[in-house]
């Protein structure tokens, strides 16, 4: 069975996110701080009409700020009927992958106890770790605090 994802890029790798879940994909906007919010929420962003939290990757996966590029974007994604947006150094691929090129993530642990990438993407022999959208977005921290 072929399964698409969004790739993105974060420090020159790549990672991917299942296409269901993506919205669209926006250039970066004014984002506006939220006050005592979680350290890698960079605030909110009016999208249409639409107030979205925006969640800065390369703080969530503890990597060094940068500035934003050209190339930076904002995913926007939609879980559990959330809205919530990804700043990523770049995406602009949609990527095809059959069963047969994913495998499990070796179990890595970390400092941090979380456990992003769940599957690994085979793609002509590059890699594309595939990311838990849910684990990422600390998801269930926002639908409890609602």
């Amino acid at each position: 069975m072929i399964k698409e994802f969004v790739v993105f890029k974060l420090e020159g790798e790549c990672y991917g996110i299942d296409i269901h879940f993506v919205e669209n994909i926006e250039k970066v906007m004014d984002i506006t701080r939220v006050p005592f919010s979680k350290p890698y929420v960079s605030g909110v962003v009016n999208l249409r009409g639409n107030v979205i939290p925006i969640v800065d990757l390369r703080t969530r996966f503890c990597l060094e700020k940068k500035p934003h590029s050209d190339d930076t974007r904002i995913i926007i994604v939609n879980i559990s009927e959330l809205k919530i947006g990804m700043i990523v150094d770049s995406s602009s691929e949609v990527l095809q992958l059959d069963d047969q090129d994913i495998d499990d993530a070796p179990s890595i642990k970390s400092n941090h106890g979380e456990d992003f990438v769940t599957k690994i993407g085979k793609n002509n022999g590059r890699i594309v770790m595939l990311v838990d959208l849910i684990r990422i977005l600390a998801v269930e921290d926002i639908i409890e605090e609602k």
